[in-house]
């Protein structure tokens, strides 16, 4: 999509914090961080939500699911995480390309908002 953020951002168009990239994802630090480590993990090519993914993408989201560990740990959260993704409206999704928010830190978080 010719004017989704993410995907500017995946192209390089608008500058990010990066702390991974590969050739399928990339992961970036949030502008209003939510928590001491609060990074979006992204696919480059756009999927616009886990609502609307298809059995195809299957294998992407399985990797990109298996490197948040890494991810994580190499940014400052060796000993867990939390793992947020918002999907369509009902789901509260702001930006509609499918993005998984890590959050973490050295000490455990607070409560999740609700559920």
């Amino acid at each position: 999509m010719s004017d989704c953020l993410f995907c500017k951002i995946a192209k390089g168009e608008i500058p990010a914090k990066k702390v991974f990239e590969d050739e399928e994802m990339l992961a970036f630090y949030d502008l209003h961080p939510r928590a001491p480590l609060h990074l979006l993990v992204i696919p480059k090519r756009h999927i616009e939500s886990l609502a609307t993914a298809e059995p195809s993408d299957a294998e992407l989201l399985g990797r990109m699911m298996t490197r948040l560990r890494g991810i994580a740990a190499d940014n400052g959260s060796p000993n867990g995480f939390r793992t947020v993704v918002n999907s369509g409206k009902v789901g509260r999704q702001e930006v509609y390309h499918l993005h998984i928010h890590l959050l973490g830190g050295s000490e455990p978080l607070g409560a999740p908002a609700s559920f």
